[in-house]
């Protein structure tokens, strides 16, 4: 790949049930990116989703928190091999942004601020299962770790959770995103260790 930053090195995963397999346990939160770091202040910063028809609808910052919101705390599992428990968020779900929109689509292409991109089953966007999250460890989300805003969503591989995410765009394709065309894994299930195609 050569552009992708090499495993760390840390605990091995023992017998701990909340870890996948090939993982091991870190303390710290690791910053991996390709390129510069986008700096969007939330004067900037907007977000919005597209639906397969063209139909648009976005938020901007105070919109954003304006929304129904809530903490969650979720284990992260990077496709570095590094986890972390018990990360503590908050965010907006996925689904309350989506709402009512006219979509049939069954896929969602996450774009951010940057220029990357990575592409998400629709299915495992919504049901609480993924949120648009603006706050880590209590405080605003750092640039470094994807803020003002970025996607989580803590079943996939962390790539998938798009940092300076600005547009979910709602497709009935399965396109691949950033790393997928690299050869990660469309997927990218960490419980089945889907890192890579093939996998």
């Amino acid at each position: 790949m050569g552009v992708v930053t090499p495993g760390f090195t840390g605990r091995a995963r023992g017998d701990n049930p909340r870890v996948p397999p090939g993982q091991y346990l870190t303390e710290d939160f690791p910053v991996l990116s390709v390129g510069p770091t986008p700096r969007v202040t939330t004067r900037q910063w907007e977000f919005a989703v597209v639906t397969e028809h063209g139909e648009r609808r976005s938020w901007s910052w105070p919109e954003l928190l304006a929304l129904p919101s809530e903490k969650f705390t979720v284990d992260i599992h990077c496709v570095t091999q590094w986890s972390k428990l018990d990360t503590r968020w908050r965010g907006v779900r996925v689904e309350t942004l989506i709402g009512d929109l006219d979509t049939a689509a069954d896929y969602a292409m996450a774009h951010c601020y940057g220029g990357y991109t990575t592409n998400l089953p629709l299915a495992d966007l919504l049901d609480g299962q993924a949120w648009i999250a603006y706050e880590y460890g209590g405080k605003p989300l750092t640039p470094e770790h994807g803020g003002p805003a970025r996607l989580v969503v803590p079943h996939l591989y962390f790539w998938k959770s798009a940092k300076w995410v600005r547009e979910l765009r709602l497709t009935g394709k399965d396109d691949p995103g950033f790393w997928e065309t690299a050869g990660y894994h469309d997927y990218g299930d960490p419980w089945r260790e889907q890192r890579y195609q093939g996998d």
